[in-house]
């Protein structure tokens, strides 16, 4: 069977608009926002509008024996959506409706294709509080979110995606409708399958819809930040807190490279003396006397471990505005060149050997490299600026990337903290999790798809 009788058999299904095979169009759609992951040209690019085009789409598929590629918006850093030849580009943006807000029971129905930010204010108008916040959080969507299993600035106190979520719909490889999980606080009923499919990178179905956790709106925030002149002071910090039992909304660190870029790019000066090798951002949503307890022994604990500079303010607007120096850093390196994210998570206590091992890597390559991550769980996001005209620098850069990620196997953490394996760390999930993991792996993978036609290639080869 011919190719050009899928895209007629697609055609069928969802309509001539919804099937894309124009290359200047579809090239749009082939990538994500990782530049080291390979992208191929697909056959074409499918936006279904509901679940039922969406089990077509996997049904022709399947009798055509082409790969699918699911994906969302496109603003995942680890290729884990980006295009091989001949596949059909499933995405899912048209799935755009919040289904439903049950405030009594403190949960909502969503479809993969509302924008986080979107959601999250929705909710709000209930009084609820949806906490994934994924730095694209104003563009990123819910469902690409599920698939990566999406972190964020608040992941210290409320978790990762998978902590808020009840239930999923999937579509799973012979097109059938997959409804897993419950609507209840407790369900220990089978296999927990949702968990399963939150964080598989479209690899073992395609999420239609998903019933999440709310909570109750937290309070404005009280922010706290913290100068240190070493980077062991502030990860000595960050361990105190985290041994005390302390829980704030928000934990975040900045490292010397970031601060000066941030500065540059704010036009600001962030009260830090010119010595400042370490900032730490906190921030409390407890509300009033509760949440000022917070903050003052935040503070002492700062205070205690040898920061310059330690300062809390309960204005909102004061805090936004401090927060705004850990939220641009991206867009701040982008004064120096292009960059190149990595994704490691370590131990808490560990985080500042992390700092030094980048540090170092950055000597022996020669590039700018800046730190910056949710210390609250060590999740740390090292960032590799490089000439986007210089094979050679970008050359540099993979080097980095990869030396960051040994590093962090070393001290004993993870690769991947929230964005997920992709097409670009591959080989290093086989080196974290082992031959005997691995192998697991590939049997999940055999038993939910065994044409290997759900995103192939990605996270692991068969």
């Amino acid at each position: 069977m011919s190719n050009d009788a899928l895209v007629i058999r697609l055609r069928e299904h969802l309509g001539e608009a919804a099937v894309l095979t124009d290359y200047d169009v579809t090239d749009a759609y082939s990538r994500d926002m990782m530049p080291l992951a390979a992208a191929g040209r697909p056959l074409a690019v499918v936006l279904p509008a509901d679940t039922a085009g969406v089990q077509a789409v996997v049904k022709a598929c399947a009798e055509f024996q082409v790969p699918i590629v699911p994906r969302g918006a496109g603003s995942g850093l680890s290729g884990a959506a980006n295009a091989i030849d001949g596949c059909v580009v499933l995405v899912m943006t048209k799935l755009d409706q919040v289904v439903e807000i049950d405030e009594g029971n403190r949960l909502a129905v969503v479809q993969p294709g509302v924008v986080n930010l979107d959601f999250r204010t929705a909710v709000e108008k209930h009084g609820l509080f949806y906490p994934p916040d994924p730095s694209s959080y104003d563009w990123c969507t819910i469902g690409g979110n599920l698939s990566t299993n999406a972190g964020g600035l608040c992941c210290v106190k409320y978790g990762v995606t998978t902590d808020s979520v009840l239930g999923l719909e999937v579509v799973l490889a012979d097109g059938s409708l997959l409804k897993t999980g419950r609507r209840t606080v407790k369900g220990v009923a089978g296999y927990d399958l949702a968990r399963l499919f939150v964080g598989s990178e479209g690899t073992l179905g395609v999420i239609t819809q998903a019933t999440v956790a709310l909570k109750p709106l937290p309070q404005l925030p009280s922010t706290l930040v913290a100068a240190f002149n070493s980077t062991e002071a502030a990860g000595e910090a960050v361990a105190r807190v985290v041994r005390e039992g302390l829980v704030p909304s928000l934990l975040e660190i900045m490292d010397a490279t970031s601060i000066k870029a941030a500065e540059a790019y704010l036009k600001t000066d962030l009260g830090t003396s010119s010595d400042c090798k370490a900032l730490l951002l906190a921030q409390s949503d407890s509300g009033g006397e509760v949440a000022r307890r917070e903050l003052a022994a935040l503070e002492q604990i700062c205070v205690d471990c040898g920061a310059d500079l330690a300062y809390a303010t309960e204005d909102a607007e004061e805090g936004k505005m401090l927060l705004q120096a850990r939220r641009v850093v991206l867009t701040a390196l982008e004064l120096y060149g292009v960059w190149l994210t990595d994704d490691v998570c370590v131990p808490r206590t560990r985080i500042a050997e992390l700092i030094a091992g980048c540090e170092r890597i950055s000597e022996e390559v020669g590039l700018r490299i800046a730190v910056v991550g949710h210390a609250g769980d060590g999740n740390m996001h090292p960032t590799i600026v490089y000439s986007p005209d210089s094979e050679e620098e970008f050359a540099r850069a993979r080097t980095a990337f990869d030396a960051i990620l040994e590093v962090a196997l070393s001290l004993g953490g993870t690769v991947t903290g929230e964005h997920g394996i992709g097409r670009i760390k591959r080989e290093w999930l086989a080196k974290e999790i082992g031959e005997v993991g691995l192998r697991v792996h590939r049997q999940i993978k055999q038993a939910l798809d065994p044409e290997n036609l759900f995103n192939p290639g990605s996270m692991f080869s068969l």
